[in-house]
């Protein structure tokens, strides 16, 4: 018969290699622009992103099929992490999903829109993916900590670190993508300001997209002791 342990060793196992496909494909996207920028084959690093998306969608679907279809069994009887929030889970595993899903995107409409990369808004667009490359990284080892603090019913696991680090890089990518939108209308070189306007702020929905999921954790985390997502105030604060 299962055990709760199968069960999420499995989901720790699928969500760890899903995590790890997703990472490479973000970390594809800064390489695409530094390749557009230099003439490079950015074609085939845009071609590895299709690819590595939609080995993105299978697993997920299989990692959802691993929650919706395991019973009291399968989960087991004591892990209310699970139980209690099924609904949650798959809602966060479906925005986890947007993480390739645009980063696929981003680079199809750079394809399509060919904008000049020998400007400064370019720059920043550049400077912004290689921080949402590090956000990436960073909320990869947050859900896998995540994962496991659910699909163990003794387990514990502190994220607040990383949980302020992706705030932080967000942060960053605010400031760029305000630098990048300015910068293209201030300049009256730049022929067509709305082209880089509209790829800073897909960038910008990426890096909101990573935050959000953070978001979701500490919701999700507060309600189970066991998981802690925001640090303790200072009681010299108080």
């Amino acid at each position: 018969m299962p055990t709760d342990a199968d069960f999420g060793e499995r989901l720790e196992s699928r969500t760890g290699t899903y995590l790890d496909r997703i990472d490479d494909c973000v970390a594809l996207l800064p390489r695409a622009l530094d390749e557009y920028a230099n003439d490079g084959p950015y074609r085939a690093t845009v071609g590895e992103i299709a690819a590595i998306e939609s080995e993105c969608d299978e697993l997920v679907r299989e990692i959802t099929g691993i929650i919706t279809n395991a019973g009291p069994d399968d989960v087991g009887l004591l892990n209310t992490r699970i139980n209690f929030n099924e609904s949650a889970l798959l809602d966060f595993y479906n925005e986890l999903d947007v993480v390739a899903n645009h980063t696929e995107r981003i680079v199809q409409e750079v394809v399509m829109m060919q904008p000049a990369a020998d400007v400064d808004p370019f720059r920043d667009m550049r400077e912004m993916a290689s921080r949402i490359a590090e956000m990436t990284v960073v909320l990869g080892d947050v859900v896998e900590g995540f994962v496991r603090g659910l699909a163990r019913s003794d387990a514990t696991a502190t994220l607040t670190e990383g949980v302020e680090a992706i705030r932080g890089l967000e942060s960053e990518c605010d400031e760029l993508r305000n630098d990048a939108v300015a910068t293209a209308f201030a300049d009256d070189a730049i022929e067509d300001p709305l082209v880089y306007r509209e790829l800073a702020i897909l960038l910008d929905e990426l890096a909101n997209t990573i935050e959000d999921l953070t978001d979701r954790i500490v919701v999700i985390a507060s309600k189970e002791p066991g998981i802690v997502t925001e640090a303790e105030p200072d009681a010299s604060e108080e």
